[in-house]
């Protein structure tokens, strides 16, 4: 067995990691994973939360995503953010422009609950609660970023 895999993170924005990885741990919409050489081939849909590469030598690496979607092989991960930052990046400046997106997705289906249905409305909740989760996670604070838009 390979002791590593490639590993490709990618925003909208720009590259954020191209490495040999010996393990990934995603947080799938349905429950957080782990991705290793060999694993069987998966898509798999990203809830907001920390992307954790363990390298060859052991050490590991965050980035912060806000979704988005990992396409897993025996020999690779791909994984295409929604948005995404290593986690050294993330200034509590950053992270309130974050949950105010993520405030203003919330806002905008309960708004229109009667049309999207109350499914959608959950999942939007959810998500902002994801996102709070990260803020804690880093040690940030998810309350500052509760002025208006």
């Amino acid at each position: 067995m390979v002791d590593t895999m490639q590993f490709d993170l990618v925003s909208p924005e720009r590259s954020l990691a191209s490495v040999p990885v010996r393990e990934v741990r995603l947080p799938g919409s349905d429950g957080d994973l782990t991705a290793m050489p060999g694993h069987a081939p998966a898509i798999v849909t990203l809830r907001p939360g920390m992307v954790v590469l363990v390298g060859a030598d052991g050490n590991t690496r965050e980035f912060a995503v806000t979704g988005g979607f990992a396409e897993i092989n025996a020999d690779s991960v791909s994984l295409l953010a929604e948005r995404g930052h290593a986690r050294e990046e993330i200034t509590q400046d950053v992270f309130n422009d974050m949950m105010r997106d993520a405030r203003r997705r919330h806002r905008s289906v309960t708004e229109r609950r009667d049309t999207v249905g109350e499914e959608v409305v959950t999942a939007a909740a959810k998500l902002l609660g994801d996102m709070q989760a990260v803020g804690t996670h880093i040690g940030l604070d998810p309350n500052q970023s509760t002025v208006p838009d």
